[in-house]
């Protein structure tokens, strides 16, 4: 259990024990009201604690797994959560206005009159007019949190699957000192993993179907320090690439493959004739040592193979024969398949040894680029004149991955903002509300507006007041709306939702929680609101104390 869940539970347990002691007190009172809110508090709160505890003895079910049980438990957590903090907010709120009416005249007026008990229409418009600024709060906040999510699960993915920095051509050709050049890299400031890599494109086919990939030329015991393959290995193993002639005999129980709902495939025993007839399996001749190769799970499931079948790798680029170029072939065999969560790579890219890749495309000593990975992803602190001077060498370029995919985040920022600004407009459809309270309230207590002017108010102090009045109404609904999106959103992120991962490729929903961004909504709600009162409050202010009391 993390420690600041760990910590909610022991503040929840505490507001639990507090609200049950309140409902023993009001009880005694017989006021009824806060005897149910207090005892519905404390039972949302133990509903809380119990179910959140479950939650984290709860297995994390990945790929198609599903299970309703677990999906109920999580949805009764964040439920029970959300309750308690509404009844939370309903005992608070009363409490702060007694304290906050007392501070000023302008803000004793405004606050009677959002919890006006004599006009019930006007208490429901004020209820109304709140839970339109909550409700926009609450979208908006969720549209960023989770917009927020799926850019950084993307960057997770790119980070994941490409290095950080790139030194390559800019014609993108294969060059020879890779190896020196690579342990100069591994010496620099920041740098804590480097990998020579040589990649081409080229066609793969097994027995029943064939598909275009790029293949990666790398060094297994170096790639881990770059990118997550090792990791991201969920059949096979890495060890195959460096060891192939262990794909010839592999154990019964390995695995081979998964099926469509993530059930396991195992290799099996031998073919039965060997065993019964080792005359003939000493005669025929060893099957031949392939060189591995490690393809992506999408790749896998469109080749239909497993870990140690054969793939025939055809590049287009061979040698001059009788009939021009020949296509240049090459038998490998499955040594691995990856789930990098990015269903380009996983359609797309395939991994060797560099020796296999320099042998292949007859590249014998030269490499296409350098993978670099470094302290700090954002690269803030990072000196590329300096790392480019480390390099040495002019007909080499330095990339990083936020130029290379400089396009698609670019578009993601374009989006959230569209998207922002759109729901934003639903705050601005709130904030009417807001005008037709305070124009009804105006139009109400015209009398009462001149008789306070007839005493002494001047036009600053009732304008003052039905501000305050719409400021009020916009912080409530703002707070309550910000608050209930902050519980939700993160209990979302601690929790999780299953998606189906044969639809989206995910199997949870992406959420992050920026505080950042959840303050800009709540300033932005308030401001609006606040210059929604602005006509309501100048009306107000403008009326005469002999108009208001002519018909008196």
């Amino acid at each position: 259990m993390s420690v600041p869940l760990l910590v909610l539970l022991v503040l929840v347990g505490v507001a639990s024990v507090l609200l049950l002691g309140r409902a023993v007190r009001e009880a005694r009172n017989r006021k009824v009201g806060r005897v149910i809110s207090s005892v519905l508090g404390a039972l949302a709160g133990g509903c809380f604690m119990r179910l959140t505890y479950w939650t984290t003895k709860l297995p994390m079910l990945r790929g198609s797994a599903w299970s309703v049980k677990d999906a109920a438990v999580r949805a009764g957590a964040l439920f029970s959560g959300l309750v308690l903090l509404w009844v939370g907010l309903s005992i608070v709120v009363p409490f702060l206005f007694d304290v906050v009416e007392k501070r000023s005249f302008t803000l004793f007026v405004a606050i009677r009159h959002v919890r006006s008990q004599k006009a019930g229409s006007l208490s429901l418009i004020s209820v109304l007019s709140i839970s339109g600024v909550a409700i926009a709060s609450f979208v908006l906040c969720g549209a960023t949190s989770v917009m927020g999510g799926f850019a950084a699960d993307l960057k997770r993915k790119i980070l994941g699957n490409n290095a950080h920095i790139v030194v390559d051509q800019t014609s993108q050709a294969p060059f020879t000192d890779g190896e020196p050049l690579v342990e100069k890299i591994r010496k620099s400031p920041h740098v804590i993993g480097a990998s020579p890599v040589l990649y081409g494109e080229v066609m793969i086919t097994s027995n029943s179907n064939l598909a275009g990939v790029v293949v990666r030329g790398i060094e297994p015991k170096t790639i881990g320090t770059v990118i997550d393959l090792p990791v991201n290995i969920e059949v096979g193993k890495l060890e195959y690439l460096e060891k192939p002639d262990m794909l010839l005999h592999l154990p019964e129980k390995e695995i081979i493959g998964l099926g469509p709902g993530g059930e396991p495939y195992t290799k099996g025993p031998e073919s039965f004739i060997f065993e019964y007839d080792p005359i003939t399996r000493e005669k025929l001749p060893p099957p031949p040592i392939r060189p591995g190769i490690v393809v992506g799970r999408e790749l896998a499931k469109t080749l239909h193979v497993y870990v140690g079948d054969e793939v025939t790798l055809i590049s287009p680029l061979g040698d001059l024969g009788p009939m021009g170029v020949m296509p240049k072939t090459k038998r490998f065999r499955i040594a691995a398949v990856f789930f990098s969560g990015m269903y380009e790579y996983d359609a797309s890219h395939v991994y060797t040894t560099l020796d296999s890749a320099r042998e292949y495309f007859g590249m014998a000593g030269k490499v296409s680029a350098i993978d670099v990975k470094v302290d700090d992803a954002d690269l803030q602190d990072f000196d590329f004149v300096a790392f480019e001077q480390t390099i040495g060498r002019s007909e080499l370029r330095v990339r990083d991955w936020r130029g290379i995919n400089k396009n698609l985040f670019s578009a993601l920022k374009v989006e959230k903002l569209v998207v922002v600004l759109v729901l934003t407009l639903m705050t601005v459809a709130a904030s009417f509300c807001i005008i037709c309270t305070l124009l009804l309230l105006v139009t109400e207590k015209t009398k009462d507006i001149a008789v306070l002017k007839a005493l002494g108010a001047s036009d600053g102090m009732i304008l003052r007041t039905f501000i305050l009045e719409g400021v009020v109404v916009g912080v409530l609904g703002t707070f309550l709306g910000v608050s209930s999106a902050t519980a939700s959103f993160k209990g979302l992120e601690w929790f999780g939702v299953r998606l189906d991962p044969d639809v989206y490729y995910i199997d949870r929903l992406p959420v992050a929680v920026n505080p950042s961004d959840f303050a800009l909504v709540a300033v932005s709600a308030i401001v609006i609101c606040t210059l929604a009162t602005v006509y309501p409050a100048l009306a107000a202010s403008s009326i005469r104390p002999v108009d208001g009391l002519r018909f008196e």
